[in-house]
């Protein structure tokens, strides 16, 4: 295996406190685009014997000092500057210089579109200066930033503006000060050509707060979404959780260039502009979704995860998992009803087990709380995010409501300003509730998706119910055997014509039997309802019971669930639809008690992922075949309802992006896609129509993809105006690029060397994480029957852009390395051809970030 750098790998028991503190640090940039000139004075203080090493990369030393005295007893290498000898306390004062311009991995300090941005989580601050660079190092930064007015007249870090002046020579400075203490992970600086749309809001104590979203001056316009969705996020968080803005102001800056999606600095966040501007002509239902809830889970970071931050990155899904959990909560309460809250709640599950369960169960499992990592920036990933938000759910499930607030509020009594542990966060949880959780702690320790084997037994005799549950757990890399686990489920029975109550049953030891009595006749279970635990249910139902659960059950995800086992075991089997099915779809959509949100997702067919997980040994064509059949047989079998639900969900009224509209817009667009399913040249017209004249994004982008999909007579046509519209808008022509990178390749000609050919159109920008991902991302990673064409051309595609990505951007490299991780599993040859090119990518120099990745895949 070649790489840069031999990997290192650390272990969280080998955790030592930093044997230095940095009370106060104060940072003078001297901003240039070629090179930046970085001063930092740090007041230090010493905790235990020893050197002090700080951490640097791609930075030229300058000068050192100690208590304004040249110092010299140290030691530079390429990665640390080591000081040995140091006092008790004092003042040092390093200066260096970084080059912003040429650092590609968008990590630290660097240009974008001619402007400064900073990204250091995890591991950025050291681009940027040496440092204790580890998160439980907490500091308060005062940030000087000197420039050219004219070429950058706007001058942001974190905190408090506390100075701002003109200089000679054309030259402008700004004093930052940031009065909480925090890791350098959250430091951030932006300086530009920039604009702000402002607002002043108050907050429930009754102070004034100015709030700033700074865009370049053509996207000002887009930005009042964003404002609005930070106005939302501030008052439900001082209304659900009574956390309230510690800042007299607060900022997010939106950014072209960047490889996440939004960053949490403290007071300055900085977003990807994919997560921030928005308007109907260019953003559909789903990019204003994300939006609000990518700036709540920013903004909501103030307290979970800035105010109380993580010791050491073994622990971020301290701060990721609860706050995923909050935006989540946010969202689904912005949803306004039951039904807006279960459509919420199958859009967070379709997730989880679409791409978290495929983690877990495969070479890169890990736990949400790792023992061990070689790159950290490896560990972004859902299982942290999304698997980390479900075991806060269950903690939320098990405590209820109000439970879960009281153990909130000792959580920050205890430890605000603290850098902490997932175990302080669930001992505050089992202090406030006095309930013992140490068991419930095993979901913080081992990988992989639990399942929970049911079986049941009726005797009318009696009148009694019986109910079994067996827990089991896989192996996981490192965790061959693994205890049981704390699993909550909610369960209710359904009787006809009767009602029952719910209950939440705790599965503790392997094994629990629950022998009901009373019981008139043999009931029908609906159990882990709301997916109450991230667990896989092997369940056998009959189809009677499955049927009635789709057409009855009273929990609006199990019926949702219902549906979803119905069609997975016929996709599976290659069987269509029943008679018995398409009555109940039918009933499902002459329902008008249903919103028409949970409709379209009631009807959307399990994903090709998904799907993957439910078989021994993959064979990606068979399933990509078997459901495009059952696809079709469904549109055949509803063909008489789809123009009429389509016409009865047009509306003529005022764009709008809420719940309401956007859940009519989702299912009439569905019933297009249908229309064409079954009559191609009627459903195209009506598609073509739509392109013409609608006045939305998501109504354009809707009729757009259903005629490349099907292979339509317009398609081209329609992508030539589509672009000639759009080419100045970045974001609507990475819209573009993914429709046609997700083209489905029974309906595309040579789809590979389309795609090959995208790649080299003007557009196309490698080096832009947005545009890479939008491309070569989404034909690898989301259009699986594509990427996994039986030549294995694929997989080649597939190596070349890895090796060419992990030159410019290893962090983009990694996620992408990720394609080809569950070769295992699949049939040959598809198995043998991914093996290959895995030992190809292996023989090549690579970054840490990706090497890690591809060594795991082939262990």
């Amino acid at each position: 295996m070649s790489s840069e750098n031999p990997a290192l790998t650390f272990y969280r028991n080998q955790y030592r406190p930093p044997n230095f503190a940095f009370s106060a640090v104060l940072l003078d940039f001297q901003l240039n685009q070629n090179k930046t000139i970085v001063s930092s004075t740090i007041d230090f203080k010493r905790l235990s014997s020893g050197s002090l090493h700080l951490k640097g990369e791609d930075l030229e030393f300058i000068s050192l000092e100690l208590n304004q005295a040249p110092f010299t007893t140290f030691e530079l290498t390429a990665k640390e500057l080591v000081l040995h000898g140091l006092p008790e306390q004092g003042q040092l004062r390093i200066i260096c210089a970084n080059r912003p311009a040429e650092n590609t991995s968008l990590m630290g300090l660097y240009v974008s579109g001619g402007n400064f941005f900073t990204q250091c989580e995890a591991e950025g601050f050291r681009k940027i200066t040496y440092f204790l660079d580890q998160p439980d190092v907490l500091s308060t930064f005062q940030v000087r930033l000197t420039a050219l007015k004219a070429s950058y007249p706007v001058l942001l870090s974190n905190g408090n503006l506390i100075e701002a002046k003109d200089l000679d020579n054309g030259f402008h400075t700004a004093l930052w000060d940031d009065p909480f203490p925090k890791p350098c992970y959250l430091f951030a600086i932006v300086a530009g050509q920039l604009q702000a749309l402002e607002q002043t809001i108050q907050t429930a104590d009754g102070k004034k707060k100015l709030l700033q979203v700074w865009v370049r001056a053509q996207d000002l316009a887009k930005t009042q979404f964003a404002m609005d969705s930070l106005i939302k996020a501030i008052h439900w968080d001082e209304q659900r959780f009574g956390l309230e803005l510690d800042l007299d102001r607060f900022m997010i800056v939106a950014v072209g260039d960047f490889n996440m999606g939004a960053m949490e600095n403290k007071g300055l966040n900085i977003f990807n502009t994919k997560y921030v501007l928005a308007d109907q002509q260019t953003a559909t239902d789903t990019d204003f979704a994300n939006i609000e809830s990518v700036v709540g889970h920013e903004y909501f970071h103030n307290w979970t995860g800035n105010r109380v931050t993580c010791r050491t990155w073994f622990e971020l899904s301290l701060k990721e998992g609860l706050t995923v959990f909050r935006d989540q909560e946010f969202s689904a309460d912005l949803m306004g009803s039951p039904s807006g809250r279960a459509v919420k709640r199958i859009e967070d599950v379709r997730v989880l087990r679409q791409i978290q369960f495929p983690e877990d169960a495969g070479p890169m499992a890990h736990p949400i709380r790792p023992e061990s990592y070689e790159e950290i920036n490896n560990f972004y990933t859902v299982t942290i995010y999304e698997k980390g938000a479900e075991i806060i759910r269950m903690q939320h499930t098990l405590l209820g409501e109000d439970g879960f607030q009281k153990g909130m509020k000792l959580y920050f009594a205890r430890h605000d300003g603290q850098a902490v542990t997932c175990d302080d966060f669930v001992a505050a949880m089992s202090d406030a509730n006095q309930m013992d959780l140490e068991q419930f702690k095993n979901w913080y320790r081992y990988a992989g998706t639990p399942r929970v084997h049911v079986t049941q037994s009726y005797d009318s005799l009696k009148q009694e119910y019986t109910l079994n549950l067996r827990q089991s757990s896989l192996p996981s890399p490192g965790q061959e055997v693994k205890p049981n686990f704390h699993i909550p489920l909610k369960t209710k029975l359904l009787l006809p014509n009767e009602d029952t109550e719910e209950w939440l049953i705790e599965l503790k030891s392997e094994t629990k039997q629950l022998i009901l009595k009373e019981i008139p006749q043999k009931p029908i279970l609906s159990i882990n309802r709301d997916f109450s635990a991230p667990i896989i249910l092997d369940f056998e139902q009959s189809s009677e019971e499955l049927y009635y659960l789709y057409g009855h059950d009273d929990n609006p995800f199990n019926q949702w669930e219902a549906g979803q086992k119905i069609a997975l075991q016929a996709i599976l089997e290659q069987e269509l639809p029943s008679a018995e099915l398409v009555t109940v779809w039918e009933n499902i959509l002459k329902n008008n008690a249903l919103s028409p949100a949970f409709k379209e997702l009631i009807l959307t067919l399990p994903a090709e992922s998904y799907l993957y997980e439910q078989v021994a040994s993959i064979n990606p064509a068979r399933i990509h075949q078997s459901r495009n059949d059952f696809r079709h047989a469904m549109a055949k079998s509803l063909q008489h309802l789809w123009l009429d639900l389509y016409q009865s969900h047009c509306t003529n009224e005022t764009y709008n992006s809420g719940p309401q509209q956007a859940g009519q817009r989702s299912l009439k667009n569905f019933a297009l896609h249908m229309m064409l399913e079954t009559n191609l040249a009627d459903g195209s017209a009506i598609a073509f129509e739509q392109f013409q004249s609608c006045n939305n994004m998501t109504d354009r982008i809707a009729a757009l993809n259903a005629v490349v999909q099907y292979g339509a007579p317009q398609a081209q046509e329609c992508l030539d105006r589509f672009y000639k519209q759009f080419e100045g808008d970045d974001l609507v022509i990475d819209k573009w690029f993914t429709i046609q990178a997700l083209q489905d390749p029974t309906s595309a000609k040579n789809l590979i060397e389309q795609i090959r050919s995208l790649k080299q159109h003007p557009a196309f920008q490698i080096r832009n994480p947005n545009r890479a991902r939008s491309l070569i991302h989404a034909f690898c990673m989301s259009n699986l029957a594509g990427f996994h064409e039986i030549s294995g051309a694929g997989y080649a595609f597939w190596l070349e852009n890895l090796l060419e990505l992990d030159k410019i951007n290893p962090q983009v490299a990694a996620r992408l390395a990720r394609a080809v991780d569950r070769w295992k599993k699949c049939d040959a040859p598809y198995q043998e051809l991914m093996q290959e090119h895995l030992k190809q990518a292996a023989s090549h120099q690579l970054s840490g970030d990706v090497s890690e990745v591809i060594h795991k895949s082939l262990t």
